[in-house]
């Protein structure tokens, strides 16, 4: 077998575990890439790259199979389907490919998978494509701008409506461009054990390109990252893979100041919806021994995810428990200096890494989040001690999940907006919605889209 056909079967493979389970194809992917870790980087690569790439455009993708085929993506069989998918994407974002390699490939998997009476349907449509790539028929941007959007950046219709709503046409469509983007790694270095200069040397000497972050001083960007796993330093617990703009939140909390006003005491950190375990494992790092944290989250295999990072970094001050956010816990009442409530949301700040999360989402689901936010806040609220802090945040550029619920809670609790001005540099500043709150977007921030927002018990 052709080593370049074999990796496009394991690709179909995984692409038809997503389809088939309707699951995640970051989690179908890193299992095929665990079971086959021996594989050489350029193959990984490869792989990596047509599995998220097929994922990433299959609206268009899609568009383009329907504008040459009599029968259209949806009613082919999935393995038909998926096939059509691989070729157009190899014929129109995977250069080192010749168009021909990408048509006869899929033709050779269609007739090994038992679809040889199709094999002719699969060729035709797929070289009707190759032979009109320059000249495909995209909706107008003038006649039908939302449909325009939608194709081109492969984003379903309501949510590019919903996008322009928010934003504006020109901003949804730079939001929109972000979430194509391929995004480099982020990680957050452990002091404890490191320091950035000596990780950074580790890693380059590792053949990684490696660059100094934008807005954190322990984050580090590395370049064509498909194996987190074989990073140096990983398994040594010397960094912690996470977005900048999450890293912001311990930034944000003015945690550290509060140290110098507890005397002899502990802090006392609650991180209600703790999984994997950035926020909590961040303030860990920093406090050391001078805090306790309590990192909670649903389930118990959520908890071991945790504690499996907690192990990992080497970290002693962070205590674990399986906790459902929705119910009340009056042993924790007026206890925390500071609550971490980094809640569930749509995920729409973070489609660049998650590529997938954008078919999942459904309409009605902005809504519920919304409600399921404001439930668990108000069970945050009675958390934070007196003069303590709360930090609201989300991955989502939703505006109903963000600042919607920032005025309903100030509005409902006892509870002050902070001014986070002093916490974050010059350049953040431009992403403040208010005084206390910092709305990171696609495309204009150099991190993942977030929500930040900082308040304060009062006395």
């Amino acid at each position: 077998m052709d080593k370049s056909e074999n990796i496009r079967e394991l690709a179909l493979d995984v692409l038809l575990e997503v389809e088939k389970n309707q699951i995640f194809v970051k989690d179908a992917l890193n299992r095929q890439l665990f079971a086959k870790q021996f594989m050489s980087k350029q193959d990984r690569a490869f792989l990596s790259r047509l599995v998220e790439g097929v994922t990433e455009y299959q609206l268009k993708l899609d568009y383009i199979i329907n504008c040459f085929s009599n029968t259209k993506a949806d009613k082919c069989k999935p393995l038909i389907r998926i096939l059509l998918r691989m070729g157009t994407y190899q014929m129109f974002y995977m250069d080192s490919v010749p168009d021909q390699a990408a048509v006869n490939e899929c033709v050779k998997l269609a007739r090994k998978r038992g679809f040889g009476k199709l094999s002719g349907f699969v060729n035709g449509v797929l070289r009707e494509i190759e032979r009109n790539k320059d000249n495909i028929p995209y909706p107008s941007i003038d006649s039908d701008p939302i449909f325009y959007l939608s194709v081109k950046y492969s984003m379903p219709e309501w949510i590019a409506k919903r996008y322009v709503k928010w934003f504006g046409f020109d901003k949804a469509r730079t939001i929109l461009e972000a979430s194509l983007y391929k995004k480099d790694i982020t990680i957050r270095v452990n002091e404890n054990i490191i320091s950035k200069d000596e990780l950074s040397n580790k890693i380059s000497e590792a053949g990684i390109k490696v660059k100094e972050g934008n807005y954190v001083d322990e984050a580090l960007h590395l370049e064509d990252i498909n194996y987190v796993n074989r990073i140096p330093g990983f398994n040594e617990g010397e960094f912690f893979v996470q977005d900048e703009s999450s890293m912001l939140v311990y930034k944000i909390s003015g945690v550290s100041s509060m140290l110098e006003d507890a005397e002899n005491r502990f802090i006392k950190i609650l991180d209600l919806c703790a999984a994997p375990g950035g926020k909590c494992t961040h303030f860990a790092e920093k406090l050391g021994g001078k805090a306790i944290i309590e990192a909670r989250d649903l389930s118990q295999g959520k908890i071991e995810l945790i504690e499996e990072n907690i192990k990992r970094l080497k970290l002693d001050n962070v205590r674990t428990l399986v906790y459902d956010a929705l119910i009340p816990d009056e042993d924790r009442r007026n206890w925390a200096d500071v609550v971490i409530a980094d809640l569930p949301c749509s995920g729409l700040g973070v489609v660049s890494g998650k590529n997938d999360v954008k078919y999942h989402l459904r309409r009605e689901q902005l809504l519920e989040l919304t409600n399921l936010q404001r439930n668990i806040l108000s069970n945050a609220a009675e958390y934070v001690k007196p003069g303590g802090i709360l930090i609201y945040s989300t991955c989502t550029i939703n505006p109903g999940e963000n600042e919607d619920n920032s005025i309903w809670f100030l509005t409902h609790f006892p509870f002050e907006a902070i001014d986070i001005s002093k916490e974050i540099t010059t350049e953040l500043q431009e992403f403040q919605q208010n005084s206390y709150s910092l709305q990171l977007l696609p495309g204009y921030a150099k991190c993942d889209g977030f929500y930040i927002a900082k308040f304060r018990k009062k006395m």
